[in-house]
């Protein structure tokens, strides 16, 4: 490969420098600290543009590179040290568990590509959907509802709803029973 044709001008991080930097001084001081409770950090993620309902929890040191490319529903856990590695959109839904030491990632690079392309895409974690500790979510995977991810597992494909797996990559090791998200 060749890193000195590496070419990322077309890709957008979504706001004006200035709004970046701001956010990620709030964001070292705030919300990747060890600071207790989520009520500032919920209001810091949507004063910079993350659209977040209600009853969400932001443990301390959780990290999100791009607040205005999160959506979350009700009722969403967000992990101690879990980062949301969103150069492209993160849509979680309701009731979701993302527990600590996380990593969902949105990009990655073409390793074909002489240039290093780069390769985002969007990552969907439906209701009721767990990623248990030290999980890892690849680009443009869907996690359907119901799904839990196991600690340490590392999901480079869709997953299933209700769904059980484990493993790197993660493999189906068997279905939720008599589990259903709350509508």
């Amino acid at each position: 490969m060749d890193l000195s044709s590496y070419d990322n001008s077309d890709y957008s991080r979504g706001r004006h420098w200035a709004v970046e930097m701001a956010w990620m001084a709030c964001a070292a001081f705030f919300v990747n600290t060890w600071i207790p409770g989520s009520h500032l950090r919920v209001l810091l993620l949507r004063a910079f543009g993350a659209r977040i309902g209600k009853g969400v929890v932001v443990k301390p040191r959780a990290r999100i590179k791009f607040p205005w490319k999160l959506r979350a529903g009700d009722h969403v856990w967000f992990g101690e040290n879990c980062w949301i590695d969103n150069i492209f959109e993160v849509s979680i839904g309701n009731n979701v568990c993302i527990s600590q030491d996380v990593y969902i990632c949105t990009g990655n690079h073409d390793w074909n590509s002489p240039s290093f392309t780069l390769k985002a895409g969007e990552i969907k974690i439906s209701d009721g959907a767990w990623l248990a500790a030290r999980s890892v979510v690849s680009p443009g995977t869907t996690v359907n509802k119901g799904a839990v991810l196991g600690i340490g597992s590392v999901a480079l494909s869709d997953l299933e709803a209700n769904g059980i797996y484990v493993g790197n990559p993660a493999r189906k090791i068997k279905v939720r029973a008599n589990y259903s998200a709350h509508p």
